[in-house]
């Protein structure tokens, strides 16, 4: 009962805000209402690039701290799964470096594709995880299954490592320096490098400039939000993990309310002063099997499918359904045996507690809540059962993360360094509190150099005529969707209660972490932003499509969790928060048009 009491105060917080933002941003209109005069940003021109791309390290002559390594020509077809013009493929490094903590060799890595017919815009593609590669530099637009990118629009794209070069592996947390370019310095470092890279190719710099990303890359776009804001026109943070520390720190904790519940079991090896030790530990994954994960979100689908007017297997109010759903009353209680039909009381408690969020003992939260959502079944490898056991417990992932990136100062010893012990082991009294901390060589804390130093103060950002778009699937179970709704409503209290005249936070119902999920996933956010900055055009709602089987004959845009009782290309709006895409009353469901954004 307290977690409902919880969620209707929520229900409640939302339905405060509303007449201020369905007056600004309803879904059939533009900024109207608006009393902010801020300034207009020009259109971006198109220039070309005739000449060899091997000869551009020439061309760019000496730039500062910077190795240009290869410059190719990339020839006209498919990139990240989209066609793509013929263009030029330049990579390099930054401030090349021996760490003197622990003698490892760093740079800040990246690679640039400039298209030989350039549209005059930068696009930063931040990327996810801890970093430690660079992705293809194609620059995504939001969602999955992308059907353009930034680079087949013309876009020049850059992508990075953030300044270390190990993916898998957290231990470059060691590194004073790497913490810093990992959690804001390297966009600082790489952004005026580009900038007059893209002049020298081109004749010009970048008449306009945007940064997007999901996941750690929605965390980079929020940060240079704040920190860079004189440098980005258009910022596009998908599912911004702004306070990726205190994430990290909730699924430790998470794991702690899992282990009890486990009924299988695993072995750990581990060797410490050349004494290799066998230890038992619970299995966390067989706290929920999928079974009783699937049946949790019927029952939410059940209790919530027609909230938003129509029942068509889809929580479109994800606002209404907290007030809606209760664990206690609406999920079965086990009388006997687990057999994937109910829970048991145990099992409910901890659901419960997940779903309210991380708390330290003595009952102060340590991250944001999670809102109950159908998307709790999803098996893939962005949704729930997949974070919140797999990557809870992996070393590459939050206990590496936590243990070596976060904590100041940081653990000792890589080589002895295991996942799921330290996540059993986490003291979330005395341990959580060392991601505000600072000692010695680490002067920065992992709350100051992963967050934005005032995510709700982006003035300078509004000022300046820039503007923002965030997007969140409402399923995300590692960085909450409640969280960034937190963040938004701090930016409109930051803006005297609307801050539609530069920012949009549209949620995606149903989608898990960045894609996937019971959802309309497939979207382009990237257009009504440039058209946003570069026209005025405030965009209203945006078309999403699902991506079910048949829809591609490309696996990787096909979602393999897209019902089957959906239209393999049903259509929804997203709207902009705190609106919902209700259903008009006639029409096919499957069809965007026949839904409206309404309160």
């Amino acid at each position: 009962m307290h977690q409902n009491r919880k969620h209707l105060a929520m229900r409640h917080t939302v339905l405060a805000l509303l007449p201020v933002a369905l007056g600004l941003s309803g879904c059939g209109g533009g900024d109207s209402s608006s009393a902010v005069d801020l300034p207009a940003l020009a259109a971006a021109l198109p220039a070309t690039f005739s000449g060899d791309c091997t000869t551009l390290p020439t061309v760019l002559g000496t730039l500062p701290n910077t190795t240009i390594t290869s410059a190719t020509t990339v020839a006209a077809g498919t990139v990240a799964n989209v066609t793509t013009a013929e263009h030029c493929r330049v990579v390099g490094k930054m401030n090349e470096r021996v760490s003197a903590v622990d003698g490892n060799p760093y740079y800040i890595g990246f690679e640039i594709r400039l298209p030989k017919t350039w549209n005059g815009r930068f696009f930063y593609q931040a990327n996810g995880g801890t970093d430690g590669a660079i992705g293809t530099a194609s620059g995504g637009v939001g969602g999955g299954g992308a059907l353009s990118t930034a680079l087949s629009k013309g876009f020049a794209v850059l992508s990075s490592d953030a300044g270390h070069q190990s993916q898998t592996t957290p231990f470059f947390g060691l590194d004073p320096q790497a913490r810093l370019d990992y959690g804001y310095n390297a966009v600082g470092q790489l952004t005026p490098m580009a900038k007059n890279l893209i002049k020298s190719v081109y004749g010009k710099a970048p008449d306009r400039s945007y940064l997007g990303g999901c996941s750690n890359g929605g965390r980079h776009a929020l940060v240079a939000a704040s920190r860079y804001a004189d440098q980005y026109d258009g910022i596009l943070a998908g599912a911004p993990g702004y306070n990726l520390p205190k994430a990290a720190v909730a699924q430790l904790w998470g794991v702690q309310q899992y282990a009890p519940l486990a009924t299988g079991r695993i072995t750990s090896v581990a060797t410490a002063a050349g004494v290799t030790s066998t230890v038992d530990l619970p299995d966390v994954s067989t706290a929920f099997t999928p079974a009783e994960l699937s049946m949790v979100s019927s029952k939410i689908l059940g209790k919530c499918d027609a909230l938003d007017g129509v029942a068509d297997a889809w929580v479109g109010d994800v606002a209404a359904c907290q007030a809606a759903f209760s664990v206690a009353n609406d999920v079965p209680t086990c009388s006997g045996a687990r057999d994937g039909t109910c829970l048991t009381p145990a099992q409910k408690t901890v659901l419960s507690n997940v779903h309210s969020g991380a708390k330290n003992s003595s009952g102060t939260a340590l991250y944001s809540s999670f809102p109950f959502d159908a998307g709790i079944g999803s098996t893939s490898s962005s949704g729930w059962a997949a974070w919140k056991f797999g990557n809870a417990t992996s070393v590459g992932r939050d206990p590496g993360a936590t243990a070596f990136i976060f904590t100041t100062p940081p653990q000792a010893n890589p080589t002895t360094f295991t996942g799921l012990p330290f996540a059993l082991n986490f003291n979330v009294d005395t341990d959580a509190p060392k991601i505000f901390a600072t000692s010695g060589l680490y002067t920065e804390s992992a709350m100051s150099f992963m967050a934005p130093p005032n995510p709700a103060n982006l003035s300078k950002l509004r000022d300046r005529g820039a503007k923002i778009i965030a997007y969140h699937g409402t399923s995300d179970p590692i960085f909450s969707f409640n969280d960034t709704v937190s963040w938004f409503q701090s930016l409109m209290a930051a803006n005297n209660g609307d801050a539609s005249s530069f920012a949009r936070l549209y949620p995606v119902a149903g989608m898990n972490h960045c894609s996937g999920g019971m959802a309309v996933d497939q979207f382009d956010l990237l257009d009504p932003l440039v058209n946003w900055v570069e026209k005025g055009a405030a965009p209203a709602s945006v078309t999403a499509a699902a991506r079910g089987t048949g829809t591609s004959a490309i696996a990787a845009l096909v979602n393999a969790e897209v019902p089957a009782t959906w239209s393999p290309g049903r259509t929804r709006p997203l709207c902009p928060w705190p609106t919902v895409a209700r259903y008009n009353g006639s029409g096919s469901t499957e069809v965007a048009a026949n839904f409206s954004c309404k309160s």
